[in-house]
């Protein structure tokens, strides 16, 4: 996983990188600006002929634009950049580039016939923005911690403004480490900042890389290695991550089919859900179990609704009713299970209440509690434990019910991580970016996923995927640990989020399903391991 950094935690990463391991911070700005310049590559057919605008702050993020336009211009294409103030008011690394810039502004690349300028002191009415194919945003790094003012204010409307509904809106814009106006630390925008297709940042991601709304700015993010040593980055305090696709990968690969596999040793699930009212809820958790791997799966519903709900699940499904399962009678032992998922559709009432911490107080294997089950605990006074972990999968509003108290959306990091701590439990906080808390206080960010997959249902088949994951875990490692708990909840949800990726592609945000999401699991894995 990546490591979330704050701008204090990334300023003491630089200087380390230079102080103790003799790397000079003029080459990490080169090494900046060459990532940068590659992810232009990447979404370009080629640079030769293109015309590119760049746009520089004063600061070291102005001097990875001027650096950037020097690069770019040696690649074939046709260059300007314009620095919001004077040669003379630039410092260090930044200024050394800006007066390379300078010296070459006006020259022609004989090997491709493009040019490059450089403007310093820029006037915006100068800048003709319908020009360029690229839009270079350097104005701002990570420093900024206060609402962009003055003239600058008014280019940062002016490009947030136009690439929503205006002239810029069909041009590519490339934020360099940071959309500029947004606060690194902050995951909401702190006033008008730029909106981008796609950020470079550098060495780690920071809050408002990863974490909406701020993120919802940055389109596409590249974290680009520059050179500093990763156990700079790992021995920052940071507790919040990024889930990556490496990881998913190596999860995958822990829990391949092998040649001597059989149902049994593929992960097995009893899944407790339904009810009159929701009998939908139990088969939409039954049949993503299922199709997300699990070798086999029971579901136990009330024995009212046991008909109808057997005509909505998949033929491999073993169906058992609540009273078949109480005490865990010989219809179904804890012996022949990896996992327990509780709550989809099921009934608010004592009866459903006593069953659930029977459940939980027994249990000798994970369990995933979600919807109804977290309704009926809530407030939530149960300790959890490592060796039979909690994993528990509310929304925003379930989880103000769990802690008894009102939270506001910006304080899901810090409330998930606090909670997850206290109760011994992994956390399951949904929303925009989901996020993953463990007990030791690391918060994990989901980066997969889309608003597709906001309509019923989508908690009944991320709690049956969550549940098969965390099954197909336990059936290959012999005593899991949490952090085995913890990687295989990481995998689902970003596994999850890939395939509701996949299906808004198909289907459009508008019209896709959550079920239709379970059947691009393939899809996601696929690609997760081609990778």
């Amino acid at each position: 996983m990546l490591k979330v950094l704050s701008a204090a935690e990334m300023y003491n990463v630089d200087k380390l990188t230079t102080s103790e391991y003799g790397i000079p911070s003029l080459l990490l700005m080169e090494n900046a600006a060459t990532s940068v310049v590659r992810a232009i590559e990447e979404n370009l057919d080629t640079l030769e002929n293109k015309k590119i605008l760049i746009l520089c702050g004063k600061g070291n993020n102005g001097g990875d634009g001027a650096t950037c336009a020097r690069l770019l211009w040696m690649k074939g294409a046709s260059v300007k950049a314009f620095l919001f103030g004077k040669i003379e008011e630039t410092k260090g690394d930044a200024r050394v580039n800006f007066e390379i810039l300078a010296k070459l502004s006006g020259l022609k690349n004989d090997d491709f016939g493009n040019t490059i300028e450089f403007h310093d002191s820029a006037v915006l009415s100068k800048i003709f923005f319908d020009e360029p194919d690229v839009i270079v945003d350097a104005l701002f790094g990570t420093g900024l911690s206060r609402p962009v003012e003055g003239d600058l204010k008014n280019l940062v409307s002016f490009l947030l403004e136009s690439k929503t509904s205006g002239t810029l809106k069909n041009k590519l814009i490339v934020s360099v480490d940071l959309p500029s106006g947004l606060d690194a630390d902050k995951h909401y925008p702190i006033g008008d900042c730029v909106k981008a297709d796609l950020t470079v940042t550098f060495t780690a991601p920071k809050l408002a890389n990863v974490f909406p709304p701020a993120c919802n700015y940055g389109g596409r993010l590249y974290v680009a290695n520059i050179g500093s040593p990763s156990q700079l980055i790992q021995s920052a305090q940071s507790q919040i991550f990024l889930t990556e696709k490496r990881d998913v990968k190596k999860w995958l690969e822990k829990t391949q089919v092998r040649p001597n596999s059989y149902k049994k040793s593929r992960g097995r699930c009893l899944i407790v859900a339904g009810s009159d009212d929701f009998p939908g809820a139990a088969a939409l958790a039954a049949n993503s179990c299922f199709m997300a791997g699990a070798g086999m799966v029971w579901l136990a519903v009330p024995k009212s609704t046991k008909e109808t709900i057997a005509s909505k699940v998949r033929d491999e499904v073993i169906i058992r009713t609540l009273e078949e399962v109480s005490g865990f009678k010989p219809a179904v032992t804890w012996e022949e299970l990896d996992c327990v998922a509780i709550g989809c559709g099921l009934k608010n009432d004592e009866k459903t209440k006593n069953l659930l911490i029977e459940l939980v107080e027994n249990r000798k294997t994970p369990v995933v509690l979600d919807a109804e089950a977290l309704n009926l605990l809530s407030p939530f006074e149960i300790q959890g434990n490592e060796t039979l972990p909690l994993i528990l999968t509310p929304h925003i509003g379930e989880f103000r019910r769990l802690v008894g108290k009102n939270l506001q959306e910006n304080e899901r990091i810090e409330a998930a991580a606090n909670f997850a701590e206290k109760h011994k439990v992994i956390l399951v906080l949904k929303g925009q970016r989901n996020l993953i808390a463990r007990p030791d206080g690391v918060v994990a960010i989901n980066p997969t996923g889309n608003a597709g997959i906001s309509r019923a249902g989508a908690g009944d088949t991320l709690t049956g995927i969550i549940a098969s994951f965390v099954a197909q875990t336990c059936a290959v490692v012999e005593s899991p640990s949490l952090e085995d708990m913890f990687e295989a909840v990481a995998s689902a949800l970003y596994v999850a989020g890939l395939a509701a990726e996949i299906a808004a592609q198909k289907f459009s945000d508008r019209l896709m399903t959550p079920y239709q999401a379970v059947k691009c699991l393939k899809q996601a894995i696929d690609q997760i391991l081609a990778s």
